[in-house]
């Protein structure tokens, strides 16, 4: 009898003891592509990723720069620093961090599969002082390359090596099996994943080996599940099911301000999402127009720009919650100017008589490739385009899917396999220069420039710019060249913004998950009751 006291308390310490775990559990609009933390260059992928692998520098909730895998840092001369690297931090697997995890990173960084090239592309050189020092040699002068490297997540390069994951997994190759670190992770990170289910869910655990003690989170475990529809995820919030969902459709606010126990958490994003055209092939793939490329035409692309009513699109797809955009880069920005913000004007009437002037007055076909689950009602804004376009008599082939087969489809290493796309980007170091060296700069292959340019939009004065951007330390002058190469993009009609879309998360009374202006979740201050 009294055995059976005792194994029954030790049961019920047992039950009580799983009872006291504390789990979190959230959903997104759609899932990661893969775990291989050089796979894709996509704020959510690199954020959810954030959790489990770490960089030499990282964000807080505020978007203040700190250390993380380095401790410290030194711009020794104008394109050398040295960084003194966290001793005693192990990955999952028990590996001990090192210099030569670093050094091994940035050149897997520059493999072929790699979309983080242009983060890679930032150093030049990475010489080992000690097994904890690195000396970083940079092509150019760069006073903020610490601000490149919170996304830059280190791998274990005997890991790597022992599951045959040196080479980088592409975004074409996200989702095949084939590749180990796009199945699997040895990150550095506060938590672990325990389970993967692509699509489905995935699992984690907080890391008992964790080099920091002092986390601001009581969470033990975390259930992520992407749910595709924008209904069924506010009513999984509603209902208790899940703890914090983003994003809500701007139209769901006011349901989750008048249901109980739940609140919506909005603010401005940094984030600017936009159009992109193919400025490169002679003849469009997804077009009427044979032998010739009517998007080269700067009277086309301006045609196109006035069409498109960016006010009504803020009133009507985003109830007024989205901020319409003149520029590539939003107001929290470094390098921002309100003088060059103000959106093209919409005038149909001179969109008509542009497509006149260019050989095309009864307009064309075109197809338009755009992601149905990345951003804040990402189709319902294609939708929105195509049928201000249909007017002037562009008829849109709306292409639209979720992002896993969307970057498949238009990423460099598809060969960019599209004629006119939608999409965002919130410059990883807050700065207008990371916006223009990937965004607006030439495809350089061989600079890793340019790497989401996806139309290869490309103007050499424009290049020359960003290149005394690069290097300028004077911030008179570095500010005189971002406003100079922003309004010869704007003139050219060379890449369209749209807006700046708004953050939007639904979440629990109860718990305390603060919002990034990057619209990042970092499971290190996630707190529950």
């Amino acid at each position: 009898m009294k055995r059976w006291i005792l194994a029954g308390a030790t049961a019920l310490a047992l039950v009580g003891g799983q009872a006291e775990a504390k789990t979190f559990k959230w959903a997104y609009q759609g899932d990661i592509q893969s775990l291989d933390p050089q796979g894709l260059q996509e704020t959510f992928t690199l954020g959810f990723l954030g959790n489990v692998y770490e960089a030499l520098t990282h964000y807080d909730t505020n978007l203040k720069l700190e250390p993380a895998l380095a401790t410290s840092w030194e711009n020794t001369d104008p394109t050398h620093w040295v960084f003194h690297l966290r001793e005693g931090v192990t990955f999952h697997n028990g590996d001990p961090f090192t210099a030569d995890d670093v050094i091994f990173t940035w050149k897997r960084s520059l493999t072929p599969g790699s979309d983080l090239k242009g983060a890679g592309g930032k150093m030049s050189e990475i010489e080992k002082i000690d097994d904890h020092t690195i000396k970083v040699t940079t092509p150019t002068p760069n006073p903020i390359l610490p601000r490149d490297l919170p996304f830059f997540y280190i791998m274990s390069h005997k890991w790597a090596e022992e599951n045959n994951a040196t080479q980088a997994t592409s975004p074409a190759e996200a989702n095949s099996s084939s590749t180990y670190a796009s199945t699997h992770e040895n990150g550095t990170g506060p938590f672990i994943v325990t389970g993967r289910q692509p699509d489905v869910k995935t699992t984690f655990k907080r890391f008992d080996g964790y080099w920091d003690k002092d986390l601001k989170t009581n969470v033990d475990e975390v259930v992520f599940t992407p749910i595709s529809e924008d209904a069924t995820r506010t009513a999984a919030l509603i209902s208790g099911d899940l703890d914090l969902v983003f994003p809500v459709p701007v139209q769901d606010w006011q349901r989750l301000e008048d249901a109980k126990g739940v609140k919506p958490l909005h603010g401005p994003d940094a984030r600017t999402i936009f159009l992109g055209m193919d400025q490169f092939r002679d003849e469009l793939l997804y077009s009427d127009v044979k032998g010739k490329n009517p998007l080269k035409d700067k009277d086309v692309r301006g045609a196109i720009a006035h069409a498109i009513d960016l006010k009504a699109i803020d009133e009507k797809v985003m109830r007024g919650a989205a901020n319409p955009a003149g520029l590539l880069i939003g107001p929290q920005i470094n390098g921002f100017s309100k003088d060059l913000a103000e959106p093209y004007a919409y005038d149909p009437k001179q969109s008509k008589e542009l497509l006149d002037k260019a050989g095309y007055p009864d307009g064309f076909q075109l197809g338009m490739d755009c992601p149905n689950n990345r951003y804040v009602n990402d189709e319902l804004v294609c939708r929105a385009v195509a049928s201000y376009l249909a007017k002037i008599g562009i008829k849109v082939d709306l292409n639209a899917q979720p992002k896993a087969k969307y970057f498949a489809k238009v990423g460099p290493q598809n060969g960019n396999d599209t004629s006119f796309y939608l999409l965002g980007w919130t410059p990883t170091t807050f700065d207008a220069q990371n916006t223009l060296f990937n965004i607006v700069h030439s495809f350089d292959k061989a600079a890793n420039a340019g790497q989401f340019n996806y139309g290869h939009y490309s103007n050499t004065a424009i290049d020359d710019m960003i290149t005394q951007i690069d290097k300028e330390t004077d911030e008179a002058k570095r500010q005189s060249l971002i406003d100079e190469a922003f309004k010869t993009l704007k003139d050219d009609y060379g890449i369209l913004p749209i807006h700046q879309q708004p953050l939007s998360w639904g979440v629990k009374d109860t718990i305390d998950a603060p919002q990034r202006p990057d619209d990042v979740l970092d499971f290190r201050y996630v707190t529950m009751p």
